[in-house]
């Protein structure tokens, strides 16, 4: 998406163009709640509110404007992105403190852990192609300077 259109939407706007761009999957979501275990708890909706305004409205929001920042930077973009898989462990740790839930068992965390690892090879994997890519047009450049080419 930044890459497409080349930062003429601000964060805001980018957060605002994911929640609109969601909202179908979500309100089929509730149409299928509704009919299969019908209305949630208000502890379900509180629990939910905490978790739409620091993870879905802050976290999102702080992470676009990073991502913002280092669009340029292939290496500094990886970084940031790294980021999220991290942002899994806060995730959990809020949850145990703020909601008093137990701690994930033995297979939830190791899918957790596949999915940290996932994202960690990803963003690895992305920066030592952008670093071979640059490699190559630097060495092109060179050719063209000395007249190789």
């Amino acid at each position: 998406m930044m890459e497409h259109l080349d930062g003429k939407l601000d964060t805001f706007q980018r957060v605002l163009g994911m929640t609109i761009a969601s909202l179908p999957a979500w309100i089929v979501l509730v149409v299928f709640a509704l009919f299969t275990v019908g209305l949630p708890s208000t502890s379900q909706v509180v629990q939910s509110l905490i978790v739409a305004v620091s993870s879905g409205v802050v976290a999102t929001t702080l992470f676009f404007m990073a991502t913002d920042r280092v669009r340029n930077h292939q290496g500094k973009l990886a970084a940031v992105e790294a980021t999220q898989s991290t942002e899994i462990l806060f995730v959990i740790a809020g949850e145990m403190i703020i909601l008093h839930i137990p701690l994930p068992t033995p297979i939830a965390l190791v899918g957790l852990g596949i999915i940290i690892l996932g994202m960690f090879l990803h963003s690895y994997y992305t920066k030592i192609l952008n670093t071979r890519a640059a490699a190559l047009t630097s060495n092109r450049t060179d050719k063209k300077v000395h007249g190789f080419e």
